[in-house]
C-alpha cells in the first residue's frame, strides 16, 4: 500500500523539531516510518533509524545504540564505544549531541518503539536531547503510549508535531485498495462493512486480508466479527491460524514465547526441521515475522501478533508453556545469552536453575554494563526464594557493590560465603571463587587494604574452570581480583607488587576481551610506577588516558586515577596549567560515592596545586577534605602521612602554629616517625623561629631512620635545612643544602618542593658559581614566579621558526656563566652539538650574540625574566 497522503503528512510534521507518533499496537507506526524513510527525498537528507529492543532497561545500551545509528548514518569515523560498569550518562549523551551538531543538511533522528525503553534516567536524558537539538536536526519518536518526555515547551513554541491513532486509521477507500492489492474481491458493501468493523485499524485489516485469502465464504467471515480491537484480533487470529499449514501453526505458536528466534532454536522448540525456511517464507510473504539482521538469520513476530500468539498458546496448550521456556532457557545458556536464559527459566518456574545461572554470571553481566538487567532479573524472583536459594545472596551482593551500597553488600556476601561452604560439590568451588573475588572488591572500596592482602590467597586460578563457561567466569573473576589487589597495594605504597599485579591484570583482561578491566588496571599503573621515575609515571598515565579515549571512557570514573596521577607529575615539574586541566578532568570523573583511595588522591593533588601557587588557605581546605576521606576508610591510605604532614606545613606557613603543633602532638608514635611528619615538624620549628630545632627535626630524615614516601621528602628536607641555615646566618651551609636539593631534583627536573617550602626565594640569591644546575634553577623560578601563567595570558611574538626541544634546553643555559664545554657536560652531549644548537638559536631568534639571544628569549617568554 502506498499511503502517500499519510507519508506527506509525516513529511510536513517532520519539519518541526520533534514529531511524536503515538498510537496503540498494530496502528501502523513502524510501517509509516519505513514508508517515509524509503521514499525519495532531498539528496542531502540523512536518516538515523533506531528500534528500541524489548524490555530495554539499560540506559547505557540505549545511548550506545543511538550513537552507533547516528555515526553509521553520518559516516563519522571513530572507535566504537564499549559498555562500562561505571556508566555516567552525561558524556555519552554529549557525544550523541556532538555527532548531530556536525551533521550537514537535514538530519532525521528516528526512534521507534520508545515504549520499550524502561530506564527512567535514559528517558530523562532523551527529553533533554530532544529539547535542545541542533537547528538542522529533527527527531521522530514512535511509541504505543505518550512517554514522559516533558515536551510541553516544544508544543507551546510550535515545534512539536503529533500524529495520533485517528490519523493512522485506514480510510474506506484505502481499505478497498488494500483488498485489491491482496487479490481479494469483495462487494462494495462488504468492503465497507470490513472497514467499519475494523475501524480502519491497520493490524485488524492485515489479519483480515490474511484470513480472507482463499476463504470459501468471505461475506460470512466479515459479518461474523465485531467489537473491540482485542475481540477482532482474537477472532481474526483464530481464523488465520486455522488456514495455515500445521507446521507453520506449530512454529508460530511455540516460538511466540521468544523475543527473537533463529532456525536452530525454532527446530528445538517445534521438534522438527526446516524452521529457517518457514521463517524466510513468512517474511517474504509479509506475514507475521520480520528479520532482525542483514543476513536474515534472526527473526521476531510482529509485536501485536506475538501477543496474540502467546495468548492462543496458553489457551490451547498451557501444559507446554513451561517446557518450552525451559528448552529456550537451556539453549540461550549454552549460547552465552545469560539474561535471556534466566528470563526463560524464571518463566518456566525453574527458580533454582535461574538463581544458579544468574549467580554464575552476574559479575560478567555487570562488567558488560548490564547492572540494571541484573537488578531487574533479581526483582523477578518471588520473595520466598530468598530463603530457598541463598545463591541469590551473591547476586544481591554484586548489585549492592555496583550501587556502592557497601554495608548491604557485606551482609549479602557473608550469607553467600556461609552457603558456599556447604553447597553441592559441583558448585562449591565456583561459589567460593566468586565470593572471594567480590570480598576483595568490597575491601578495596571500603579502604580495608589489610583485608585485601589477607584474602589475596584466595585469588582465583587462571585454570580453575573446566567448561568454556567456567573458564570465562574464572578469567573475569581473576582479572577483577588482580585489579583489586594491585590497587590495594598501590594505596599501601607497595608499588613494586602493585605494578606487577596491575600489569598481569591488564594483560589478562586484554586476553579475555575485558577492555573495562584493562583500562582500570592501566589507570592505576601510572601511580604504581612512582618508585621508578616521574617520566615513566607520565608515560603510563598518558597511555592509560589514550586507551580509555579509544573506548569513549576519557570522562568516566575508571580513568580518574591516571588523570590525577598525571596532574601530580605535572605539578611536580612545575607545569601548573597543564596539571590544572588534568586535575579538572579527574575531579569531574570522580563521584562523591566513588572509590575512597582515588578521592583522597584527587584531593591531595588539588591541595598541592593550590599550595604550589601560594593559595594556602584553599590548599588547607583540600587537605582537610582528604583527611575526611581517610576518616571513612577502614584502613590507612599510604598517602595519609603526606596529607597530615603537608596540612601541618601549610598551617605553619599561614601562621596557625598552635594548630599545627597540636596536630603534631596528637599523632601516635608510628605516624610521628614518618619522614613526612618530621619535615612538617621542621616547618613548624621554622615558623616558631627555632631554626636549630628545625635542623634537629630533620636529622632522622637525613640518616634514614625516618621512612619517607619518596625522594620528594628528602628534597624538602634539604630545602628546609637551607632555610634553617639561612636563619642562622650560615650562607655556605644554606647554599650547600640547596645544591643537595637540586642534585636530587635534577633527574626529574622537580619544581614542587621549592614551591611548597618557599625555598625558591633562596635561588634568587644563589651565586652562579655555587650551582651546577642553572637551567633547573631558571625553570623553578619561571614556575614559582608565575611567569609561565603570564606567558600564556599575553600574546606571544613567536619567532619565524619554533625552537626544538634540544634547542630550548641549550637556550636555558645561556643566561648562566657556563661555557659551551660546560653546557655540553651538563647535557651529556658534544661541544659540536652545543655549538650547532647555539647557531640555530641565534638564527631563529634573530640574535647576533649570547646576550641578545637571552634578551629575545625573555621577550618571547622562553626564559625567566627575573634572572640576570
Amino acid at each position: 500500500m502506498d499511503r502517500r497522503d499519510l507519508v506527506f503528512a509525516l513529511d510536513r510534521a517532520a519539519e518541526k523539531q520533534v514529531t511524536l507518533i503515538s498510537a496503540p499496537a498494530g496502528s501502523g507506526k513502524t510501517s509509516l516510518l519505513r514508508a517515509w524513510a524509503d521514499r525519495t527525498g532531498p539528496p542531502d537528507r540523512r536518516i538515523a533509524f533506531l528500534s528500541v529492543r524489548p524490555g530495554q532497561n539499560e540506559a547505557q545500551l540505549f545511548w550506545l545504540a543511538l550513537l552507533d545509528a547516528v555515526r553509521a548514518t553520518s559516516g563519522a569515523d571513530g572507535e566504537p564505544q564499549a559498555v562500562t560498569p561505571g556508566f555516567s550518562p552525561g558524556a555519552l549523551v554529549e557525544e550523541v549531541r556532538s555527532e548531530l551538531a556536525v551533521s550537514r543538511g537535514p538530519f532525521f533522528l528516528v526512534i521507534d518503539d520508545l515504549h520499550e525503553l524502561t530506564a527512567d534516567d535514559a528517558t530523562e536524558q532523551l527529553a533533554d536531547l530532544l529539547t535542545s537539538l541542533p537547528p538542522s536536526v529533527h527527531a521522530i519518536v514512535a511509541t504505543r503510549r505518550d512517554p514522559p518526555l516533558r515536551l510541553h515547551k516544544l508544543r507551546l513554541a510550535g515545534e512539536l508535531a503529533e500524529i495520533r491513532a485517528a490519523a493512522l486509521r485506514f480510510t474506506e477507500d484505502e481499505t478497498r485498495e488494500l483488498l485489491v492489492a491482496a487479490g481479494i474481491a469483495l462487494p462494495d458493501h462488504v468492503a465497507g462493512m470490513l472497514h467499519q468493523r475494523t475501524e480502519g485499524w491497520a493490524a485488524g485489516l492485515r489479519l483480515a486480508v490474511l484470513s480472507l485469502a482463499g476463504h470459501p465464504d468471505p461475506e460470512r467471515f466479515v459479518a461474523e466479527f465485531s467489537g473491540s480491537h482485542r475481540t477482532v484480533a482474537d477472532y481474526l487470529m483464530a481464523e488465520m491460524l486455522e488456514r495455515q499449514p500445521a507446521d507453520v501453526q506449530r512454529l508460530l505458536l511455540r516460538t511466540s514465547l521468544l523475543d527473537r528466534v533463529n532456525g536452530e532454536l525454532a527446530d528445538l522448540l517445534t521438534g522438527a526441521t526446516g524452521s529457517e525456511r518457514i521463517l524466510l517464507d513468512l517474511e517474504d510473504a509479509n506475514a507475521f515475522v520480520v528479520s532482525l539482521d542483514p543476513g536474515r538469520t534472526w527473526f521476531r513476530c510482529h509485536r501485536l501478533f506475538g501477543d496474540l500468539l502467546r495468548l492462543e498458546l496458553r489457551r490451547t496448550s498451557p501444559q507446554d508453556v513451561p517446557k518450552l521456556h525451559r528448552l529456550a532457557g537451556d539453549w540461550f545458556a549454552e549460547h552465552g545469552q545469560t539474561a535471556e536464559a534466566v528470563r526463560h527459566l524464571q518463566a518456566a518456574g525453574d527458580w533454582s536453575g535461574a538463581a544458579c545461572l544468574l549467580a554464575d554470571h552476574a559479575v560478567s553481566l555487570t562488567l558488560d554494563g548490564q547492572a540494571a538487567t541484573v537488578a531487574a532479573l533479581l526483582s523477578a524472583f518471588p520473595t520466598r526464594t530468598g530463603e530457598e536459594s541463598p545463591e541469590l545472596a551473591l547476586v544481591h551482593g554484586i548489585a549492592d557493590l555496583s550501587q556502592s551500597r557497601l554495608g548491604e553488600a557485606q551482609a549479602h556476601l557473608e550469607i553467600a560465603r556461609s552457603y558456599a561452604a556447604s553447597a553441592p560439590p559441583e558448585r562449591r568451588h565456583r561459589l567460593r571463587t566468586a565470593v572471594a573475588s567480590l570480598e576483595l572488591l568490597l575491601a578495596r572500596l571500603q579502604g580495608d587494604f589489610d583485608a585485601v592482602f589477607e584474602r589475596s590467597g584466595a585469588l582465583p586460578s587462571s585454570a580453575c574452570g573446566r567448561s568454556h563457561a567456567e573458564v570465562a567466569l574464572s578469567g573475569d573473576l581473576r582479572a577483577l581480583a588482580l585489579l583489586d589487589l594491585g590497587v590495594a597495594e598501590a594505596w599501601s605504597l607497595r608499588l613494586a607488587d602493585s605494578e606487577r599485579h596491575l600489569q598481569e591484570g591488564a594483560a589478562l583482561a586484554r586476553d579475555i576481551g575485558r577492555p573495562y578491566l584493562e583500562v582500570a588496571c592501566t589507570a592505576h599503573l601510572g601511580f604504581a610506577s612512582g618508585f621508578r621515575s616521574f617520566a615513566l609515571v607520565r608515560q603510563r598515565c598518558e597511555e592509560a588516558v589514550a586507551l580509555a579515549a579509544r573506548y569513549g571512557w576519557d570522562a568516566e570514573p575508571v580513568i580518574a586515577p591516571a588523570q590525577a596521577a598525571l596532574a601530580w607529575t605535572l605539578i611536580c615539574t612545575g607545569e601548573f596549567e597543564d596539571a590544572e586541566r588534568w586535575l579538572d578532568r579527574a575531579r569531574n570523573a570522580t563521584s562523591a560515592e566513588g572509590e575512597p583511595g582515588v578521592r583522597l588522591l584527587v584531593r591531595l593533588v588539588s591541595a598541592l596545586l593550590l599550595a604550589a601557587r601560594g593559595q594556602h588557605r584553599q590548599a588547607l581546605a583540600e587537605l582537610a577534605a582528604a583527611e575526611q576521606v581517610q576518616a571513612h576508610m577502614v584502613g590507612r591510605h599510604g598517602l595519609s602521612p603526606r596529607v597530615a604532614g603537608w596540612k601541618m606545613t601549610v598551617q605553619a606557613r599561614l601562621g596557625m602554629v598552635d594548630r599545627a603543633r597540636t596536630a603534631l602532638g596528637g599523632l601516635d608514635g608510628r605516624k610521628a616517625a614518618a619522614g613526612e611528619i618530621r619535615t612538617a615538624a621542621a616547618s613548624i620549628r621554622l615558623a616558631e623561629r627555632d631554626p636549630a630545632g628545625a635542623r634537629a627535626e630533620l636529622r632522622t630524615v637525613f640518616d634514614g631512620t625516618a621512612p619517607v614516601i619518596s625522594h620528594l621528602t628528602r628534597i624538602e628536607a634539604h630545602l628546609l635545612e637551607a632555610l634553617a641555615c639561612r636563619d642562622l646566618n650560615d650562607d655556605p651551609a644554606a647554599y650547600a643544602a640547596v645544591e643537595h636539593a637540586l642534585d636530587l631534583a635534577e633527574p626529574d627536573r622537580l619544581v614542587l618542593p621549592f614551591a611548597m617550602t618557599g625555598a625558591w626565594e633562596l635561588l634568587e640569591a644563589l651565586p652562579q658559581a655555587k650551582t651546577s644546575h642553572a637551567a633547573l634553577v631558571s625553570d623553578i623560578l619561571d614556575a614559582t614566579r608565575g611567569s609561565a601563567r603570564a606567558r600564556t595570558a599575553r600574546p606571544r611574538r613567536g619567532p619565524a621558526e619554533e625552537l626544538s626541544p634540544s634547542e630550548l634546553r641549550v637556550l636555558r643555559y645561556l643566561p648562566t656563566n657556563l661555557t659551551r664545554p660546560e653546557i655540553a657536560g651538563e647535557l651529556s652531549v658534544s661541544i659540536n652539538t652545543v655549538s650547532t644548537h647555539v647557531r640555530r638559536i641565534y638564527s631563529k631568534l634573530g640574535a647576533g650574540d649570547r646576550s641578545s639571544a637571552v634578551r629575545r628569549g625573555r621577550e618571547l617568554g622562553l626564559l625567566s625574566s627575573g634572572r640576570q
